[in-house]
């Protein structure tokens, strides 16, 4: 009878898991920024110390072909009409204006978030004294070509007007010294100048320090999330913090520097993973796990490139994977995926089927109740059935993946099948030719000479060979064209879809427009302000 009984119990319980209510729970996004998945522990890391992140892979799911989507999409404004309460804090990445330096356009605060704290832009080595210069380092040598060429060219034509072989007026030549002299000068005094300009953080629409300063700035931002989540125990909200770790400028507080045993990098993962469990605490002791879906991932795999001035390897490892961020190789675009949610997702669980980032946009609109957009194509997919075992083959059956504007490769789950398939049509050069990066340059590029085109494309199997370490060939694969061909026709049909839009990275929009300057004081004065002072530093359980 007890025997029964038992049995009967585990069956509710069982029953519960997959039946729990899954409407209006808290949210909480935490993104890391350039994480190698074989950074954490979850993922076979032996040397760094991940206890809190290694604790969402425990008590829920890990996603082992997570995949990378960037930027990662932001959930809409119909995602808020129930009740929710966002906050975005850390590391925002997707600017600020548009025409004035003080219209927002892209600010969180006019994107659906009513509270943010953080950075706007980006986190660089520009930002931290000692740390170099990405500009130097990745575009000086472009930079300085380009002036020789101008040099060359102006001399030259001076040199044809005076010998006579072209008549050149004198007044146009000066004119063309001048605007070349100005455009100069003023990159000068960007790319010198940009830890004062571009380094700030922000409160909602104020900027609150200039430049930043990176003093217990994990600290701060976890200390606002914790609060957060304090003030608003009775009603559902989504928190969204995107870490700046470990994206460099590298930094970690007293706390963290010197205790890993990978330097200022591991130091940063061990602070983060402070962070995570952080958050972990408040929930538990504000009694709302049971109401709160956790999710943490990556922007893209480790920077491997990344490597101080000082020889130090600032850059994370992806574990088997080939490749790093800025290439589709795996270890550029699979990412950490976990998912934690006691209660409503079986712990201790893995998903071996393809995801992506983009799934929890439209997992987070379905559990707040509101309706995806209907006026664009949704490439992601509602993550619970997946997470809850109702379903147990990913809704993904192709990802395409990008390099830039460029589409790079390609991944086919077959339904029924075993197999995840995967076509590259272009790969980086790395430099050296035998290493794993493109340590020349800093970062892989897209195209012109920094690619290689293959026809047909490189086939992988990732199922048989995840480390895409021998393409199949039609003596290997006896279906190698069938594959083509089907790939090939969704290419088309996916091609099709797509509509025009404006180039972000045009140059219009990469020059530097100073009438677009945020300045907490003013660009001539160094636009300088600190209202963050140390007194308000928050103090924080470091056991």
């Amino acid at each position: 009878m007890r025997q029964l009984l038992f049995l009967i119990i585990c069956q509710c319980a069982i029953r519960n898991v997959h039946s729990h209510s899954v409407s209006n729970p808290n949210v909480i996004l935490l993104m890391a920024d350039d994480l190698g998945i074989g950074d954490l522990g979850c993922y076979g890391n032996r040397t760094l110390r991940t206890p809190n992140i290694d604790r969402l892979a425990k008590d829920g799911v890990t996603l082992t072909q997570h995949i990378a989507a960037s930027p990662l999409c932001t959930p809409s404004r119909a995602a808020f009409l129930t009740g929710r309460y966002p906050i975005r804090s850390g590391k925002w990445h997707l600017g600020m204006n548009c025409e004035s330096s003080n219209d927002f356009c892209h600010h969180p605060l006019n994107h659906g978030f009513d509270y943010f704290y953080g950075i706007t832009v980006t986190n660089l080595r520009d930002c931290k004294l000692g740390q170099g210069s990405v500009f130097l380092k990745g575009i000086g040598k472009s930079l300085a070509t380009s002036i020789e060429i101008i040099g060359i060219t102006l001399v030259s034509l001076a040199a044809v007007h005076l010998i006579g072989f072209l008549k050149i007026p004198f007044r146009a030549l000066c004119y063309c010294l001048l605007i070349t002299a100005v455009s100069l000068a003023a990159l000068f005094f960007f790319f010198y100048n940009y830890r004062y300009l571009n380094c700030f953080l922000m409160r909602n629409h104020q900027v609150i320090q200039q430049p930043l300063s990176y003093e217990n700035l994990t600290q701060r931002l976890t200390k606002e999330a914790v609060q957060f989540i304090g003030r608003n125990t009775n009603a559902p909200f989504l928190l969204v913090l995107s870490y700046l770790h470990v994206h460099t400028a590298l930094y970690a507080s007293k706390k963290f520097i010197g205790k890993s045993k990978h330097g200022l990098y591991g130091d940063a993962v061990e602070e983060m993973d402070w962070s995570v469990g952080q958050i972990l605490d408040v929930l538990e002791k504000s009694n709302l796990n049971s109401k709160t879906l956790v999710y943490f991932t990556s922007d893209h795999g480790a920077h491997l490139e990344e490597i101080s001035s000082s020889g130090e390897v600032h850059g994370g490892y992806n574990g088997i994977y080939k490749g790093g961020k800025s290439t589709n190789w795996e270890g550029g675009i699979r990412v950490p995926g976990l998912l934690l949610w006691p209660g409503v997702i079986e712990a201790s669980t893995y998903i071996d089927e393809p995801t992506s980032n983009m799934d929890i946009f439209p997992t987070v609109i379905k559990l707040a109740g509101a309706e995806l957009p209907s006026d664009r194509i949704i490439d992601g997919h509602d993550l619970m059935p997946l997470l809850q075992g109702k379903i147990i083959q990913s809704k993904h059956e192709f990802l395409f993946h990008y390099c830039n504007a460029y589409l790079n490769a390609v991944r086919w789950h077959p339904r029924n099948s075993d197999s995840v398939w995967k076509i590259i049509f272009f790969t980086p050069n790395f430099n050296p030719e035998d290493s794993n990066g493109c340590y020349d340059s800093h970062v892989c590029f897209c195209s012109g000479r920094s690619v290689t085109h293959h026809d047909p494309p490189l086939l992988f199997d990732l199922s048989r060979d995840p480390e895409e370490k021998v393409p199949l060939t039609p003596e290997m694969e006896s279906r190698f064209y069938e594959i083509l061909q089907v790939i090939q026709q969704e290419v088309n049909n996916h091609t099709k879809s797509l509509h025009a839009v404006p180039d972000q990275l045009s140059w219009d929009n990469l020059l530097w427009k100073p009438w677009l300057q945020v300045c907490c004081s003013s660009l001539f004065q160094s636009c300088y302000c600190d209202y963050e002072s140390k007194e308000n530093l928050p103090e924080m359980h470091f056991g």
